[in-house]
């Protein structure tokens, strides 16, 4: 991956900001927890929550068909940070049921079998990992999809009953990547594939470069359906 080149001081401003929500979910939103997919946004705010935000808990949802590389990075991230994640898995019967009356790639059929599947792997875990908690924080960026562009920082989450922060709202992909090879920040392996935003391996495809960063998930829809419904709010 090469370096955008991005100047110190917008990182150096970018890095503060972000470091600055982190503190403030800390000290008026705790229990907080951090949904991390391991994507490189991700993996920045990995990197700000282990220096300077440990009280805030990391989890991730382990849908069961992610790309073995996610699983290398995993297992790289918590030997690097030595920060506790917790992994939410599918209820097994759920998705048991699921893949006896649909097949196991059902999510290529119909945007409704798609969303069912997403629901079982993705959704209700979340329900689960933040049950509790006060507030969540994502690594959501404006500029990722037409479904994000409207974000606040902090919004209120009618589905879950909290508070979600997103404290890299404002930044470019540019400067994600400035930020992890400028702090020798693991990453997965497939963005130096084409890959650069990654969920469960059926799912998600190589791009060409220059493509919506988000146009390799679930490339068989139109762009306006692109939401797995861990934020399907954002798309109302």
């Amino acid at each position: 991956m090469k370096n955008p080149g991005v100047s110190k001081d917008v990182i150096s401003r970018r890095t503060a900001n972000a470091v600055t929500v982190l503190g403030e979910i800390v000290e008026s939103s705790s229990r907080a927890g951090f949904a991390s997919s391991f994507g490189a946004e991700d993996m920045v705010l990995l990197d700000l929550i282990a220096g300077h935000a440990r009280q805030i808990e990391v989890f991730t949802l382990d849908t069961g068909r992610l790309p073995e590389e996610t699983y290398r990075l995993m297992s790289r991230a918590r030997d690097r940070y030595a920060v506790p994640v917790r992994i939410y898995c599918p209820e097994t019967a759920t998705l048991e049921t699921y893949i006896e009356r649909n097949g196991p790639d059902a999510f290529y059929q119909s945007v409704a079998q798609r969303r069912e599947c997403c629901h079982i792997r993705k959704v209700e875990p979340l329900g689960r990992a933040l049950a509790g908690k006060k507030s969540w924080v994502t690594g959501l960026r404006r500029d990722q999809s037409p479904t994000r562009e409207n974000l606040d920082i902090k919004v209120w989450d009618d589905a879950n009953g909290l508070y979600k922060f997103n404290p890299l709202l404002e930044w470019s992909l540019d400067e994600v990547w400035t930020y992890i090879l400028e702090n020798d920040v693991p990453y997965n392996a497939l963005h130096d594939a084409g890959y650069p935003s990654i969920g469960c391996a059926p799912c998600t495809r190589a791009v060409e470069p220059g493509a919506n960063i988000r146009s390799g998930r679930w490339w068989w829809e139109s762009a306006d359906s692109k939401e797995c419904g861990l934020h399907a709010a954002e798309s109302s």
